[in-house]
């Protein structure tokens, strides 16, 4: 653990640690640009607010954000309308790379917005946060601007789980606290620093997204960290407190599909070639009792963007 306490010590801040002026400085000294990707899908409740707050805050007020991106996954609601009211580029995620057909998931859509954001630095962040703060972004984004050495950053913040009438701080993040934190302290123990690693909030460099495989699913955020610390090393990863993230919570079930697909993205990496039975079975009460349900669990990895003829000529152009 002498490895992970020095990490927590040097690479691990909050968001007060770099003033916003600080963060200005070093971008304009660097000539870095700043996508903000949101990926969505049918989230019109949030998302113009998110959208609004950075457009307002760090592209009016301050330059730090170049661009802001609304990739809809196939939003049955009036997601795309919202946001691009509240001023960001909408892109659904079919006109992206037609040539390869789409399939559903979270990391299809981080994968495809490689190709249609311009920034040296890529934040995501998830379209379904409530009281949304600009410092998600400019906590993360701040040590990829103030130090070259630090390629990805995740977002840290007290995630309290949200129940009718009531709020149980710290008990958000189930998927990551069963399935996550212990597959990382067990198999990856370099990574065990990192207190939210399934959040949806984070930052890196262009140069290192590109050379990454995407899990299609909600493996991405799993699968994104162990690769990167393969590829770059712990130091160059970092991780900032931003404070408290309010969302949608999901159900039981939709949970287990989720911690399903992470636990597939992980085996992966453990044993590329020795893989397990690639769906899950859960079960609901009918009217006859309990009911199974068979689900696929995402199996498919998009390779890193690089490999890609598409964007390699656009990086050329």
């Amino acid at each position: 653990m002498e490895e992970v306490e020095r990490w927590l010590r040097t690479r691990s801040w909050s968001v007060t640690d770099r003033p916003l002026r600080t963060v200005l400085a070093a971008k304009r000294a660097s000539g870095s640009t700043v996508s903000v990707v949101l990926p969505a899908l049918n989230e019109e409740a949030t998302v113009g607010e998110i959208v609004a707050v950075i457009r307002e805050e760090l592209v009016r007020r301050v330059p730090l954000v170049d661009e802001i991106v609304v990739v809809d996954s196939g939003s049955t609601d009036r997601t795309s309308e919202v946001a691009a009211a509240a001023g960001a580029r909408v892109v659904h995620r079919d006109a992206i790379l037609p040539r390869i057909p789409a399939v559903p998931g979270k990391g299809e859509v981080l994968w495809r917005s490689l190709l249609v954001t311009g920034g040296d630095i890529v934040c995501f962040v998830d379209a379904d946060l409530r009281e949304f703060s600009a410092d998600f972004v400019t906590g993360i984004v701040g040590p990829l601007l103030t130090d070259p050495e630090v390629q990805l950053v995740k977002a840290m913040y007290d995630r309290p789980l949200s129940v009718p009438g009531a709020s149980a701080a710290g008990q958000g993040g189930r998927v990551t606290e069963l399935m996550a934190r212990p597959l990382l302290n067990m198999h990856w123990p370099q990574l065990a620093g990192f207190v939210q690693p399934l959040g949806g909030e984070y930052a890196a460099r262009r140069s290192l997204l590109e050379r990454l495989p995407f899990p299609v699913g909600y493996g991405v955020e799993l699968g994104m960290l162990v690769d990167a610390l393969h590829l770059v090393g712990l130091d160059a990863l970092a991780q900032v407190d931003v404070g408290v993230r309010l969302h949608r919570h999901q159900d039981g079930q939709a949970l287990g599909r989720m911690a399903a697909a992470i636990y597939r993205t992980a085996q992966l990496r453990l044993a590329r070639g020795h893989l397990i039975r690639p769906a899950l079975t859960q079960f609901e009460r009918g009217t006859a009792g309990f009911e199974p349900r068979t689900y696929s669990v995402d199996t498919e990895e998009r390779p890193p963007m690089t490999e890609i003829t598409e964007y390699a000529e656009r990086r050329v152009a």
